[in-house]
């Protein structure tokens, strides 16, 4: 018996893909579909999708080529295809608006996009396209099964492109201890960061950022325009503690309070003088 069933069973997989073949190499439209419903039943995609992508364009317009374009889409995404499985569920909606499936295509559809967003040091072109996907399934299916889902990817999404914002601001401080117009570009970039990014958990980090780069700034300036960069780098301190009491940057911040300070008060004696 131990020898008889694993012969059993490549027997069985031979006679499969025999009958594949000769199904696959046919006209018989009936057949390819009966049994690309049978692979897909299975688990077996990749040969699923080769049957529904050879009988989709023949079951346009017929009673069953909505069922057909469904799989079709869905063999993609189960095979990773995310490229094709976007695509084909785009064209799915586009096809049968008014299909039971139009919610999991919509969806779907969205992940499929979500899937193919990079690393957040990567162009995120993906990822803005991901996000609006999944941002029109949120706002257009709100009582979906698959909105937390859907939310939680988008919010996922969200937090990738602030930290990509969040390592360019980095980047520009960092470089501005060896370029001084570096510092300039941190500041600009923080601000367009606190702005752009009201509810970011590297908010508080960027703010920081943000005073690191004015106190420099003004150390490093001419006289003529020392004063005016010290009150700036006091008033982004007296923000980051207005917006975070107890941050986490406190010790770090203050010090550079008492470096501000320091410099404003001996403008303030040579203004008294």
């Amino acid at each position: 018996m131990r020898r008889i069933f694993p012969l059993l069973l490549i027997s069985i997989a031979l006679q499969s893909c025999s009958e594949y073949q000769k199904v696959l190499k046919k006209d018989d439209l009936k057949a390819k579909y009966d049994l690309a419903e049978k692979f897909y039943e299975e688990g077996d995609y990749k040969r699923a999708n080769r049957l529904y992508e050879q009988i989709a364009p023949k079951y346009v317009g017929k009673p069953q080529g909505e069922r057909v374009m469904f799989f079709l889409s869905d063999t993609y995404f189960k095979r990773e295809d995310f490229n094709m499985a976007g695509y084909q569920f785009e064209r799915f909606i586009k096809s049968y608006p008014k299909s039971d499936k139009v919610v999991e295509a919509s969806f779907l559809g969205a992940k499929s996009y979500y899937e193919l967003s990079p690393v957040y040091s990567l162009d995120q072109t993906d990822t803005d396209k991901a996000l609006l996907k999944l941002q029109n399934f949120i706002n257009t299916y709100p009582d979906s099964e698959y909105f937390a889902e859907a939310n939680v990817m988008a919010k996922e999404l969200t937090t990738k492109k602030e930290r990509k914002a969040y390592k360019i601001v980095e980047q520009y401080n960092r470089l501005g201890e060896f370029n001084y117009d570096m510092l300039k570009s941190a500041v600009t970039a923080s601000d367009n960061f606190i702005s752009d990014n009201p509810g970011s958990v590297y908010r508080e980090d960027v703010m920081f950022i943000k005073l690191q780069a004015l106190t420099h700034m003004a150390m490093n300036s001419f006289e003529s325009l020392k004063e005016e960069r010290l009150k700036s780098a006091k008033a982004a301190y007296a923000s980051l503690k207005k917006q975070y009491p107890e941050s986490k940057f406190d010790k770090e911040a203050t010090n550079l309070l008492e470096k501000i300070d320091k410099e404003l008060q001996r403008f303030q004696t040579v203004e008294s003088k």
